[in-house]
C-alpha cells in the first residue's frame, strides 16, 4: 500500500487516475478534464509535472513493455531466444485483439516519436540476446535499424483489425516470417517457433497475461479497475 505522503503527491495522484482511465477508457476518449477532476489537481500543477496526457502515457507504456519479456518467458516456463520473441510478439498482437483500449495505447506507444524510440531502444537490446548468433558481425546499431523496421510492421499489423479471412493466427505467422527473416533465423528454427505458435493458445495466455498485468498495476499504482477481463 502506498503512504500518506504518496497519497498527497499529485504526480501520484495523477498517474494513478490516468492509468485507470486509459486502460478502462481509452487513451483517446479521457479527456485533461476527466484527469485535473479524477486526480484533485490544477491544470496548472498537471501541466508543470506532465505538460500533457502524453507524459503519462509514457509511464505506463514504460511499465508494459519492462514486463512483457518477462511474462513471455513464463508463458515458456523458462525458454528463451527465439521462441521468447515469437511468443512476445504473438501475445501483443492476441492482447491488442482481446482490449480496444490497449490496442488504442500500444499503436500510440508505436507512433510517437518519444515512446517509438524507447520502445525501439529496449527491444533492439533483446533482440541482440536472442539474434546475435545468426548476425555475428551486426552491432548494436544494426539491431538498432532491424528494429526501426520490425517496429514499424508492428505497428501496422496492430492497426489491421483481425477478421474471419486476416485471422489472428495468419497475421501473427505473415509478421513473425517476415520479421525473422530480417534477422536471418534459419527457416528450421522458423518452423520449430512457427509450430510453437500454432500449438499455444495465444488466446487464452494473451488472458491470463492481460489479468496479470492488469493485476501488477492495481498493486504498483494502489487502484481497483471497475471490471478485469
Amino acid at each position: 500500500m502506498i503512504s500518506r505522503q504518496e497519497v498527497k503527491d499529485p504526480k501520484r495522484r495523477i498517474l494513478t487516475a490516468c492509468v485507470q482511465m486509459f486502460i478502462e477508457r481509452g487513451f483517446k476518449q479521457t479527456t485533461m478534464l476527466d484527469i485535473i477532476k479524477e486526480a484533485d489537481v490544477s491544470a496548472g500543477t498537471f501541466q508543470n509535472i506532465f505538460r500533457t496526457k502524453d507524459g503519462v502515457l509514457f509511464a505506463l507504456v514504460e511499465f508494459m513493455f519492462d514486463n512483457q519479456f518477462a511474462m513471455a518467458r513464463g508463458a515458456l516456463g523458462g525458454q528463451d531466444g527465439v521462441f521468447v520473441y515469437a511468443v512476445e510478439t504473438a501475445l501483443q498482437l492476441a492482447i491488442t485483439e482481446c482490449n480496444e483500449n490497449l490496442r488504442e495505447i500500444y499503436i500510440e506507444a508505436y507512433t510517437q516519436p518519444e515512446l517509438a524510440e524507447y520502445i525501439c531502444q529496449k527491444t533492439s537490446e533483446e533482440n541482440e540476446k536472442f539474434f546475435k548468433q545468426y548476425n555475428k558481425d551486426w552491432t548494436a546499431s544494426d539491431f538498432y535499424e532491424a528494429d526501426l523496421g520490425t517496429g514499424g510492421m508492428m505497428r501496422a499489423f496492430m492497426t489491421r483489425k483481425c477478421d474471419k479471412y486476416f485471422t489472428l493466427q495468419r497475421k501473427t505467422e505473415r509478421f513473425l516470417t517476415m520479421a525473422l527473416d530480417a534477422y536471418h533465423v534459419p527457416e528450421e528454427i522458423q518452423t520449430q517457433a512457427l509450430n510453437k505458435i500454432r500449438s499455444t493458445d495465444v488466446v487464452a495466455t494473451a488472458n491470463a497475461v492481460l489479468k496479470q498485468l492488469f493485476a501488477m498495476l492495481e498493486m504498483t499504482f494502489d487502484f481497483k479497475f471497475s471490471r478485469n477481463e
